[in-house]
């Protein structure tokens, strides 16, 4: 089984998210893309998100309807930080047949360095650079393996999605019509503070 893992805060989930997750799918012939919300992220406050339960909700509204798009509470239910080389070994462990690849942002390809044991990532998964709109130079770790995969430049970041709900502004066609509805029933982000984002923040 060739498995995507799509990590993320999906704070709240987009259409970036989601066309970046079918694209991977269909450009590399994947079996599933789970996509996996974060628990408790190690460089963001828990206190700038969205209740887990409802992250992981939105995304179940998002997906429904696509099989080959999973959502897996699998970095809610651990405790602790939310190191994806955790998530990845968990995943391997429960079926040493799957083949992974790891769906990340070229410039988070090229950070990885920087991350929580990020050569113990390299032998788990086959790294993704997605490239928004155009393909970009990627620098990995040596010894990685890396596809790119380039997708449709969508200029969307849930930050900016976070702000238009403070500033009462319509989130039509950003994103699933149920996932809209879900925000506007449960006053979801009620209270938050702008915070500035960068135009390719697909968190």
């Amino acid at each position: 089984m060739r498995l995507g893992v799509f990590g993320g805060t999906f704070n709240p989930v987009h259409l970036g998210h989601l066309v970046l997750a079918r694209e991977c799918r269909d450009q590399l012939g994947l079996d599933e893309v789970w996509l996996v919300p974060c628990g408790t992220p190690p460089h963001k406050k828990p206190a700038d998100l969205a209740d887990p339960l409802a992250r992981k909700e939105m995304l179940l509204l998002a997906t429904a309807g696509d099989p080959s798009l999973v959502v897996s509470d699998i970095e809610i239910q651990r405790p602790g930080v939310s190191y994806t080389v955790d998530t990845l070994e968990t995943i391997a462990a429960g079926d040493p047949d799957r083949e992974l690849f790891l769906l990340l942002g070229a410039d988070a390809v090229d950070d990885l360095v920087n991350w929580h044991r990020p050569e113990r990532i390299c032998e788990l998964a086959t790294l993704v650079a997605v490239n928004r709109g155009e393909k970009a130079s990627i620098t990995a770790l040596p010894g990685a393996r890396v596809e790119a995969v380039t997708i449709p430049g969508i200029a969307l970041s849930s930050s900016d999605l976070r702000q238009r709900i403070l500033a009462g502004r319509s989130l039509r066609y950003l994103m699933p019509r149920a996932v809209e509805i879900y925000l506007q029933e449960h006053d979801v982000y009620a209270g938050d503070d702008p915070t500035p984002h960068r135009p390719d923040d697909i968190s």
